[in-house]
């Protein structure tokens, strides 16, 4: 991530994130009393086309802010969140959360992400990090009372993936000192993945954007100690010296970027090239050369479409920072 790259990332954040429509609302109504309007019931999060897309943005926007501290936006980032989080914007979006109808709402996907952007706020030493808290840790109860319920883990290559969430939210349980939400993490990783061998990889799907291989190897990495992780990263993925399965090291084909669904194979490839160079720092030197030449053919692929449509530029440049700069 270059300072040039980092204004460019932050530009198109910063044109999104507050942009109300068009909207895909996640929203269950009851009555009419349930009618929905995007800015009234998210007072916060109410851009970027969706709730979770808005919130990532803001996470990419914080991780900017911090990473780039000269950055030209820097004050135009202020000043936004400033007019953001606030106490009462934040009341508003956890009443949202409260209403009964909204017990499934943006599960985990927007959970895993509301805690991801309240780690950034953390680590960063922003004001707002107090302010957004109690939101924060009513989606860290949620997930922390819904993890022994899940009997099988998701797998799909989109929002519903358990693995993409407990990597997410393992940083936040790290940043917040949560050691027993990461307790109850591992117990799941285990019970879900901890017998899962010779990985096939058929993937990708039509409309994935991330990998079920590799979050679920990003996820037993951050909660498996590291020899236990060896021991079954090599169960898991045992041809990978070889290049196989090849599907896996390849970037994903894209042919139609103004299709949302099919956009998300962008998303695909920045995801990938970002497990795959978070793998790469814990496994030997053979696996390593792999994965890194195969996670820059991924950003080769993918870089330049995070801007140009409006259905991939939402959220794409969240991805790409995951990619360049990693999780902590």
């Amino acid at each position: 991530m270059t300072p040039d790259l980092a204004s460019r990332f932050a530009r198109i954040a910063l044109g999104h994130v507050t942009r109300e429509y068009p909207h895909k609302a996640d929203h269950v109504m009851t009555s009419d009393a349930d009618a929905y309007v995007p800015r009234v019931a998210h007072p916060i999060f109410y851009g970027s086309y969706d709730w979770h897309s808005c919130v990532h943005g803001y996470w990419l926007l914080a991780r900017l802010r911090h990473r780039f501290p000269a950055l030209g936006e820097a004050a135009e980032i202020d000043a936004l969140f400033a007019e953001a989080f606030t106490p009462e914007k934040v009341e508003v979006e956890c009443a949202y959360l409260d209403r009964p109808a909204s017990r499934g709402f943006e599960r985990p996907y927007g959970w895993a992400w509301l805690m991801m952007l309240a780690s950034e706020l953390t680590v960063s030493g922003s004001p707002h990090a107090a302010t957004l808290r109690p939101l924060a840790e009513a989606f860290a109860t949620r997930w922390h009372d819904f993890l022994p319920l899940l009997t099988y883990p998701v797998r799909v290559g989109m929002h519903a993936n358990t693995a993409f969430a407990l990597v997410l939210t393992d940083r936040y349980a790290r940043v917040a000192g949560d050691d027993a939400m990461r307790a109850t993490m591992t117990d799941c990783a285990r019970r879900w993945y901890g017998k899962d061998r010779a990985a096939q990889a058929w993937e990708p799907s039509g409309q994935d954007f991330l990998s079920p291989v590799l979050v679920e190897a990003m996820a037993m990495q951050r909660l498996l100690p590291a020899d236990a992780f060896g021991d079954w990263f090599a169960g898991f993925l045992p041809d990978l010296t070889r290049g196989q399965p090849a599907a896996l090291l390849t970037p994903a084909e894209v042919s139609d970027r103004s299709d949302g669904q099919i956009a998300h194979l962008d998303g695909l490839n920045l995801s990938r090239a970002w497990a795959m160079r978070a793998l790469a720092q814990t496994l030997p030197p053979a696996l390593t050369a792999i994965l890194e030449e195969s996670a820059a053919r991924h950003m080769d692929a993918a870089l330049e479409a995070v801007s140009g449509d409006y259905m991939g530029e939402h959220w794409l440049a969240s991805f790409a920072t995951l990619a360049l700069t990693g999780l902590d």
